[in-house]
């Protein structure tokens, strides 16, 4: 045990910039389970996929464990994905109508989005290797990519961007089964701030239609 404990700290210890691909994923997910919750505002570029098309939108997210989330996107226009630790209500303004599905168990709960707010595990449930940083990611910061070992169907391998000197996670990338490309960058990151519960609670509107997502096999 002892010399497990002193394994640990050396790694947790070494520059990120030293790391192999698997001792950066244990040092990242040890990084990840001492965050309770945070902040960030954030950039999403989408490109490619069948329409062979770009958009480029913002907003700010709320994350507390165990699965909580909150991304507002501000623009180009409105929308709202809630997760409040049982559902996900997926809300735009525009459609007047709310999705609303299941947080998948734990040991299913690899997508980009759950696993920011603590569902699955980078050493578990990822074969990890170094990859080149993304465009537009800040100077300096590691690639880590990740192929999720069971098949998902929303992406194929996600892309984590992660500051050298703090492993704090500046940046995510995937690549859906059609070629699309979802880049997304943070900024103001702040970290265990302490959010209450309430601000993933998410209140249908009034006036709009309520569509149950189906269960994924």
């Amino acid at each position: 045990m002892m010399l497990v404990a002193l394994l640990a700290a050396a790694i947790a210890a070494a520059p990120a910039a030293d790391l192999t691909a698997p001792e950066l994923a244990a040092a990242l997910q040890k990084k990840i389970e001492s965050i309770k919750d945070f902040t960030t505002d954030f950039t999403h570029v989408y490109e490619g996929g069948v329409l062979r098309k770009q958009i480029t939108e913002r907003g700010h997210l709320l994350v507390k464990k165990p699965g909580k989330m909150r991304w507002d996107y501000t623009s180009p226009e409105q929308k709202e994905f809630v997760s409040d630790g049982v559902r996900i209500y997926s809300y735009i303004p525009q459609d007047k109508q709310v999705i609303v599905a299941s947080v998948p168990p734990e040991d299913q709960a690899t997508t980009p989005a759950l696993f920011l707010a603590g569902k699955g595990s980078l050493t578990r449930d990822f074969t990890a290797s170094l990859g080149p940083v993304p465009a537009g990611m800040p100077a300096g910061t590691r690639a880590l990519k990740l192929v999720p070992k069971v098949r998902q169907q929303d992406y194929d391998w996600l892309m984590l961007v992660v500051d050298p000197d703090t492993l704090a996670i500046r940046g995510l990338q995937t690549i859906d089964a059609q070629g699309g490309k979802s880049t997304f960058s943070f900024a103001n990151l702040k970290e265990n701030t302490g959010l209450a519960d309430k601000e993933f609670a998410f209140k249908i509107p009034r006036g709009v239609d309520v569509v149950s997502a189906p269960a994924r096999p």
